[in-house]
């Protein structure tokens, strides 16, 4: 019967099973195998969800909210929703009509890129980036338009943005992840102006994955959104803030015509999400404005060991300004096929990470750290990096 499936997941079948996010898993289900190894791979925080909002999902629960809500979410949910982003950001969205609250960034992501992107349609997106990105523009039958910006310290210029646009000009929409996956670089006001005064000149939907907006360590979190307010969607939600992967929260916020037409997607493939995790969402909304705050502290100080230990061993790598992930370079005198040098680490030193090339083009030769592990994870990492490098060069 698998040849009366879908004719076009037979077209996709190749590019899909062979994507960077296939390689990820493959790696990591052998580096998994390794005993003792330390696995400094995993984009989810360390944290357990602040015991408030646990408590406001097991009071759902006993209070038998386990029925269907509004496709969108529930109106309390979308209205908290709003008010958190107002608060935090800045951002000014009615939850009637502007906001929709949907299965994690993920799902956000997917019915976003779905309504957008039709056969054809291109899709800008600055490198390294993460890789989920690549199969649902593909499965929705777009075409990528890669932008390396490994060399502008891992950030879009104002310049790349220019030329490429020139040569896209048609283009559908830009991808922006900031804080980013997996380079920790963010950008300040004035860059996403200058970016900005770029993209109004085009017929260019704005998609702005803003999930690790509270965990930025040396500045505020500044969204595109205020710039480009009829271009911009917004996705954000609850998993790295509060700590609430799981609970697959995330929320989609922009123009009403464009939601209204998001949330076509969103119902087709989710329904609404699970009533029990937007009570708990509720709670965090209203109660957790900085729930975060303990998580970014402790972030900062892992990152702050992880940089400079890296640079003491000859590691190059840019200091990250938020999330909890590091890019280092691969010294030169070492493998530089990045997913060979990974699958060296993790046998001979028992430290696993991801290989660069995973998140496009840009992150060849490079390796990405999570610090979302405890200080005694880094701390024994270090050391066996350091005995790594060691018997390399002997």
């Amino acid at each position: 019967m698998s040849d009366k499936v879908n004719a076009l997941l037979e077209r996709i079948k190749p590019s899909v099973k062979n994507t960077q996010m296939a390689q990820v898993f493959k790696y990591n289900e052998e580096i998994s195998k390794i005993p003792g190894v330390i696995k400094l791979t995993l984009g989810e925080p360390d944290f357990n969800t602040p015991e408030h909002v646990k408590e406001a999902g097991v009071q759902a629960i006993r209070d038998n909210k386990s029925h269907y809500t509004a496709t969108a979410g529930d109106p309390k949910v979308r209205q908290a929703a709003a008010q958190y982003l107002k608060q935090k950001y800045g951002q000014d969205y009615d939850p009637e009509n502007e906001l929709v609250i949907t299965a994690g960034v993920t799902g956000g992501m997917y019915a976003t890129l779905t309504s957008i992107v039709s056969e054809g349609d291109e899709v800008l997106i600055p490198t390294p980036i993460f890789p989920l990105y690549f199969p649902i523009v593909k499965t929705n039958q777009g075409t990528i338009v890669y932008m390396n910006t490994a060399e502008n310290n891992f950030l879009l210029s104002p310049e790349q943005l220019e030329s490429t646009l020139q040569a896209h000009p048609r283009a559908k929409a830009i991808i922006l992840n900031f804080p980013s996956n997996p380079t920790g670089m963010t950008y300040t006001k004035e860059q996403l102006a200058a970016l900005a005064d770029i993209l109004r000149k085009y017929d260019i939907f704005v998609i702005s994955d803003e999930i690790y907006s509270d965990l930025i360590f040396d500045q505020k979190h500044y969204s595109i959104s205020h710039l480009l307010p009829d271009q911009t969607i917004v996705l954000n939600g609850l998993s790295k803030s509060h700590a609430m992967t799981g609970w697959r929260v995330g929320i989609i916020a922009g123009p009403a015509p464009l939601v209204e037409q998001i949330e076509k997607i969103h119902e087709l493939s989710v329904t609404s999400i699970t009533t029990v995790a937007q009570y708990a969402a509720l709670e965090a909304f209203q109660n957790g404005l900085n729930d975060s705050e303990p998580m970014r502290v402790e972030y900062k100080k892992r990152r702050d060991y992880l940089h400079d230990a890296l640079v003491k061993l000859g590691i190059e790598c840019s200091k990250p300004q938020g999330t909890f992930y590091l890019m280092a370079k691969i010294p030169g005198d070492l493998e530089q096929d990045d997913f060979k040098f990974s699958m060296q680490l993790a046998k001979e030193a028992k430290v696993a990470v991801i290989p660069g090339s995973s998140f496009g083009p840009g992150g060849e030769g490079y390796v990405r750290f999570s610090y979302a592990a405890s200080m005694d994870d880094l701390t024994n990492a270090i050391a066996r990096i350091e005995k790594f490098l060691k018997a390399k060069r002997a």
